[in-house]
């Protein structure tokens, strides 16, 4: 597959976010009523998708945006201080130049977005950033992009770690990568036939066109 345009998602795929996402979600937890996660349970929820995932945790779905909304906002105050996820920094400016544009769907905010990629000296590899408040809303994004550079499916790659990151690229019927260094395990995710699977930063390398 020679790809035009690779889009990325963020949290887990890029930015190491997890254990930042569930400090912040054990914050909020009282709050909202729901129990918090334990660092010893991340390998079993690991396993789920997000419907078992919210099952799990007794997240009434009504509740998701609001949760979705403070945490972005609490983890701005951290954002700066997050690490890159090991070797993405080396990947993605060789990535970068044999790909027509590169952006990133997330469901974290642009301005989060904005400031990570500016404190690791990453915003000018990316072309844009499209950011989406639904955990579930990711395949009309995914749609608008391929329409707004008016390229064919087969020429834009979504890049993510989660099983609904596959759901929605599937979803909007082009190709999907799945990383296995995020928060949905590596099981999980050959089981939801990714068209690409890749196990560390430098397997991306592998998309490079050849001519």
């Amino acid at each position: 597959m020679n790809f035009r345009i690779l889009v990325f998602d963020f949290d887990g795929t890029i930015a190491d976010t997890l254990g930042e996402t569930r400090r912040i979600f054990n914050q909020l937890a009282p709050e909202y009523g729901i129990r918090n996660v334990t660092e010893d349970e991340i390998a079993e929820l690991r396993h789920l998708s997000l419907k078992e995932l919210l099952v799990r945790l007794e997240i009434p779905k009504r509740r998701v945006p609001s949760l979705i909304a403070r945490g972005s906002g609490m983890m701005r105050a951290n954002i700066t201080q997050l690490q890159l996820i090991s070797g993405m920094a080396e990947v993605l400016p060789i990535l970068r130049g044999h790909f027509h544009s590169f952006g990133i769907l997330t469901s974290n905010t642009a301005s989060n977005v904005e400031l990570f990629l500016e404190t690791h000296q990453l915003r000018k590899t990316f072309d844009f950033i499209s950011s989406t408040s639904k955990l579930t809303g990711k395949a009309k994004h995914i749609r608008a992009i391929r329409k707004t550079f008016s390229i064919k499916p087969e020429e834009m790659l979504y890049i993510g770690d989660e099983l609904r990151d596959v759901t929605a690229s599937k979803k909007a019927g082009i190709p999907v990568a799945a990383v296995t260094w995020g928060f949905n395990s590596p099981t999980s995710l050959a089981a939801s036939a990714p068209d690409f699977l890749f196990n560390q930063p430098s397997d991306f390398l592998r998309l490079i066109p050849r001519h």
